[in-house]
């Protein structure tokens, strides 16, 4: 299972139709890049556009490829099974391996995984009520990372009319959230924000996955990715405030005990060494 995909915090859309933007990408600073074969392009580039990503792909490196995931068309459609084909090569190459759109069975991945081989990471996107009833089942499908949340297209499948804070929308999100943890899967991927040009929206609807429970965001635009970083990246207190809770239950040899006239006990540890990880994350992004 590929480690960068399990812990991930931002995963940038872009369209496999504009190759050229692909490097861009890559480059901006996003942990993970999912090369879109589906909603970002027309029917009639679907071809042309699985073939520049298989050309492009060509020219990435290692570090590059495994950076990156293929957004294939639903199964149903006219062009998964030709999506699913292209996806085996890129795989074979280093390709991370997909994301796969409208999930709601088991069967689909299953497929996908056989015909892509045991190297490619599966991310199910639920987009729909079948498949927020299938959450628990697709988190235990073999190869699944994480689940990634399509909220846009669900609120069309339920007939939601979400207001701004999407409130409509919390019980799914924290179905999404628990299915992860009962999968023992890295934490969710919550869903883009549509609005480009506003950093500050960016950053609340990222606090807002981040206090229900999700570890990641899905992205639209490079500028999103700073914003996304910074809300799951732990602040310079927060990591002190982690590292003297290690060493105060370590001193107490995991004991509970009392720090600046705190109780200090065995969840407050498992928080502290989540925030520590979080951090170590945060600073191997630098790296990449």
């Amino acid at each position: 299972m590929s480690a960068l995909v399990q812990h991930a915090c931002s995963f940038l859309f872009v369209p496999a139709n504009r190759p050229e933007r692909l490097p861009k990408a890559l480059a901006s600073g996003a942990d993970m890049v999912i090369a879109d074969w589906e909603d970002a392009v027309a029917p009639a580039d679907k071809d042309s556009a699985r073939a520049a990503l298989l050309a492009v792909c060509a020219d990435l490196s290692p570090a590059q490829r495994a950076r990156l995931l293929v957004r294939i068309n639903a199964e149903g459609s006219a062009w998964h099974a030709a999506d699913v084909r292209a996806l085996a090569q890129l795989v074979a190459q280093g390709v991370a391996g997909a994301v796969v759109p409208k999930a709601e069975s088991t069967a689909v991945l299953a497929a996908v995984a056989a015909a892509a081989g045991a190297a490619c990471v599966l991310v199910p996107l639920i987009e729909s009520v079948a498949g927020l009833d299938a959450a628990d089942e697709l988190a235990r499908a073999p190869q699944v990372a994480r689940l990634a949340f399509g909220h846009l297209d669900f609120q069309v499948d339920a007939g939601m009319q979400c207001g701004p804070d999407e409130a409509e929308l919390l019980p799914v999100r924290m179905a999404l959230v628990l299915a992860s943890r009962r999968g023992n899967l890295a934490q969710a991927i919550d869903g883009v924000t549509v609005d480009t040009r506003d950093a500050a929206t960016t950053t609340a609807d990222t606090q807002r996955a981040q206090r229900i429970g999700f570890g990641a965001k899905l992205c639209i635009h490079p500028a999103q990715v700073a914003a996304v970083h910074a809300v799951f990246a732990p602040t310079a207190e927060a990591v002190a405030r982690a590292q003297q809770v290690v060493q105060a239950m370590e001193a107490a040899q995991g004991g509970v005990c009392v720090l600046d006239g705190r109780m200090v006990d065995a969840p407050v540890l498992h928080l502290a060494r989540q925030t520590l990880q979080r951090h170590a994350w945060a600073l191997q992004r630098h790296s990449l």
